[in-house]
């Protein structure tokens, strides 16, 4: 049961906070303790060393909030910060972002928007706790190849989402028994999905413990971040802290709304994907190419927005797709990939990942395959009306 210590000075926040959230309580959904500054917030964590998140105002005697953020960054415990602070005050605001706090609230305070909060906070800390148990898992079965082909294979989607606004579909060859490639699609909030395309250095189990990490930090991160610019930043910053191989992954995230066929993205260093419009012609998307992930910090990673209009398509593929060699060590390229999602006008996302892949094979002939080849299409069917 995840457990909340709250810190605030206010006689009757208590009062108020459990009477607010009685039915979760009861239900237990999660508990809450009660401390009303920062020295006795201390000391309740000193008893009680499952808190998973810390929600503390900033303004208290003894201990203030910000010497309290700075305390908690000291020890080593798996927990979240919300700050809570009068409305307008950005210098306290970006002097807790700073000092670690995960989010903040503002007196005050809407009870509604503390529940949002509460909620995504213990999301994301469940999410970050399924990446570092997965990060030991595939340690302990890096030579288990079978096993960790198994988990590869489990973790990747395969169940679509069943929307009458758009379609989505995955195709997934690895090279080896377990590959470096991945894709991902997930729900965010507002109705919004996110895709993620990427490809890891290397390849075998190595690649794919990499891979594992990669993708749980990013669906971990979007949870909190609206921002695909910002979110592929600080997976950058938590790959760094865990890439003792010095791997790195090539990676296009998009953020896509299915209400108005709107796509925002940001790119760091991958494959740019293709625009297959309902008229037939196709495109690449334009995007500076960003740094990949895990060798760099302190870097930017372009950002950028497209608009779907219904029946168009957006291919996204990595680079085994386009580098895929024929026996006299020819490649497939990407004006042949674009032509050959000329032919595909009107087709469905499904059908569309069939065709490329198999003029893929068609291409590659008698030659080995020498990597992943991963690909994904989002068709945009439009709103209803």
């Amino acid at each position: 049961m995840p457990k909340i210590l709250v810190v605030d000075d206010e006689p009757d926040l208590e009062l108020l906070l459990r009477q607010k959230f009685r039915r979760r309580i009861r239900s237990g959904e999660f508990t809450l303790v009660f401390a009303q500054n920062g020295v006795e917030a201390l000391s309740e964590l000193e008893n009680h060393d499952d808190v998973d998140v810390v929600l503390s105002d900033i303004n208290m005697p003894e201990m203030d909030g910000l010497t309290l953020l700075a305390q908690l960054g000291e020890l080593d415990r798996d927990l979240r910060a919300v700050m809570v602070t009068a409305y307008g005050d950005m210098k306290n605001i970006r002097t807790a972002m700073n000092r670690g706090a995960f989010d903040f609230v503002t007196k005050p305070i809407d009870f509604g928007d503390l529940e949002t909060t509460i909620a995504k906070t213990l999301e994301h800390l469940a999410v970050m706790r399924a990446a570092l148990r997965d990060r030991d898992a595939l340690v302990a079965l890096r030579q288990e190849l079978g096993v960790a082909a198994r988990m590869q294979e489990s973790i990747l989607p395969t169940n679509y989402p069943n929307d009458p606004r758009y379609e989505l579909h995955a195709w997934m060859t690895p090279a080896r028994e377990v590959g470096g490639d991945f894709y991902d699609f997930f729900r965010l909030e507002e109705d919004h999905m996110a895709i993620v395309m990427a490809d890891v250095s290397g390849k075998g189990v190595p690649a794919a413990f990499f891979m594992m990490v990669s993708r749980t930090l990013l669906k971990g991160t979007a949870i909190g971040e609206a921002d695909p610019s910002i979110c592929l930043d600080e997976v950058n910053r938590l790959l760094i802290n865990e890439n003792e191989e010095s791997m790195f992954v090539t990676l296009f995230y998009t953020k896509f709304n299915p209400v108005n066929g709107q796509a925002t993205f940001a790119n760091a260093g991958h494959n740019l994907p293709f625009l297959i419009k309902a008229s037939g012609e196709v495109e690449q998307i334009v995007s500076d190419p960003g740094l990949v992930l895990g060798i760099m910090s302190g870097v930017d990673f372009p950002k950028g927005s497209i608009t779907l209009e219904p029946g168009d398509a957006v291919f996204f593929y990595t680079d085994g797709v386009t580098e895929a060699m024929n026996e006299d060590g020819v490649e497939l390229g990407e004006k042949e990939l674009a032509e050959v999602l000329g032919e595909c006008h009107g087709a469905s996302a499904e059908d569309i990942n069939r065709h490329v892949i198999r003029a893929v094979q068609e291409h590659a002939g008698e030659a080995d395959q020498s990597d992943d080849i991963t690909c994904l299409t989002l068709r945009y069917l439009g709103a209803p009306s």
